[in-house]
Formats: C-alpha cells, structure tokens, sequence
C-alpha cells in the first residue's frame, strides 16, 4: 500500500521538534523523496527505509529550507556503496543550480559515483513528471518567489489522489491540482508574499472539493499551532489535520 511519510513541517525556520517541510512517498517499487533537507539518511534510516530504495527525487524550488541536504544526502550514499542511479526533478531553475552547487563539491572527481539523472520540468501546467507502475505524477507551477511548483499525485492501486501546494500563494493552480484530491496537502505560512494562511488554504481544499486538508509548512515560534486547525476550519468543512513530523498515512 503506498503511503506517505511527511519528514518535516516547519516553514523556513525550524524547531527542536520540527525539520524544515519535505516529505517521501512509499510504494512497492519506487521511494520518492519531495525536497531534501538536513540528514535525509539519518530520517530514512529511522523510519526503516533503505537509502538503496531511494529512487527518485523531486525538488519543488531552490531555496535552502527545500534543496539544502541534496549534496549531504548524495555524498552519503555514494560513501555508503550505491551504485543505483537516482532520478532528480525539477523545474529547469531548480536542477541547474544543484548541478552547479554540486559541480561547486567537484562531484565529477569523486570516484566511481553512481549516475545522477537530472529531469527539467517545463514551467507549464499540468506537466508530467513521471507515469510508473504505480505513480502519475504532475507538476504545476505556484505563486512563490522564485519558480517553483506544486504537485499532484495519482496512486493508481488505490485509485487516490495527492496534491501537494508547496510554497505559494493562494492562486488557481492548485485549485486545479488539488480538484477533487483525497488529500491537500497545503502550506500555512501565513498570508505573507509568496505565502498562505491557514484560513486561506482551507478556501482552497473548499474551491477543489477536497476531501481532507493537511496543513504544513507552518510557523513553529511563537504561535499557538491548534489555532491553525481552527483557522481552516472556518473555511473548509471537511477533515483538517495539522501535520507533524514523522506522520504516516496511507493512500
């Protein structure tokens, strides 16, 4: 059964009990990590996740918060044994600036790397990322400060849908992604530049006909958290989660 694991919540500032937001899908045959920060090694060894496994990664906008661990967890694998190649995604702003931050690491001197297959997504609507065996994926560009998109997620042996807003604010992109999704799962900055709010997303899983918001990316200093559920519930009347890290569903 695929399942989605959420690594971290928290919005560009981190806290003792919240990693910067990102997250890994689960399936039979493909692992996909969304973002990478910190010590993905260390968070996918803790949950039981073979770093082998890892097939594919998504990277949503090249800001530290999202793309900071992309060089750790690379060097890592490759100092651990892997010879598997991994696929990278992006749109074309996101994966030229990790080659070039890679290529900052001499990675091209390191011995006996494993292949590295980065994949430039078009800034169109819609676009396809990847059609598996068991996933369809497509990506939307939002409305954050620098390119950047959500995703929409199709699980096709369940039949369920996943849309993802990432770091934007509220526009008619991810009204379009989440349309009818099982799961939003919506950034709750706050209503800021480049940013939503809690109540904010909840209009949106509203608009879409979502059937259940999931709130993340959220601020962890100096804000009572329950407020951000009330907030959306004020919007939207279906199921309102506030993420935590390490949480794991099922789709």
């Amino acid at each position: 059964m695929p399942k989605i694991i959420i690594l971290g919540t928290a919005n560009a500032v981190p806290d003792e009990n919240h990693e910067n937001t990102h997250m890994v899908v689960t399936g039979r045959e493909q692992n996909i990590l969304i973002d990478c920060v910190g010590n993905d090694l260390v968070r996918l060894q803790k949950l039981g996740i073979d770093f082998h496994r890892l097939t594919d990664m998504i990277l949503t906008h090249f800001h530290p918060d999202h793309v900071s661990g992309v060089p750790s967890l690379l060097m890592d694998m490759w100092l651990l044994g892997r010879t598997q190649p991994i696929n990278i995604y992006g749109l074309g702003y996101t994966t030229e600036r990790i080659e070039k931050v890679m290529e900052f690491y001499d990675w091209a001197s390191w011995p006996h790397f494993f292949s590295v297959n980065f994949h430039p997504l078009p800034e169109s609507e819609m676009a396809n990322v990847m059609d598996s065996h068991e996933f369809r994926i497509f990506s939307s560009p939002v409305h954050h400060l620098v390119p950047t998109i959500g995703l929409r997620l199709e699980f096709k042996e369940t039949g369920k849908t996943l849309a993802y807003s990432c770091d934007t604010e509220p526009c008619p992109e991810v009204r379009r992604l989440a349309s009818g999704a099982d799961v939003l799962i919506h950034e709750a900055s706050g209503a800021t530049l480049g940013h939503t709010s809690a109540a904010q997303a909840g209009t949106i899983a509203s608009d879409a006909k979502a059937r259940s918001l999931y709130l993340i990316h959220y601020p962890t200093r100096g804000i009572d958290l329950k407020s951000l559920v009330t907030d959306a519930q004020t919007t939207f009347a279906g199921k309102v989660v506030l993420t935590e890290d390490l949480l794991e569903f099922e789709l």
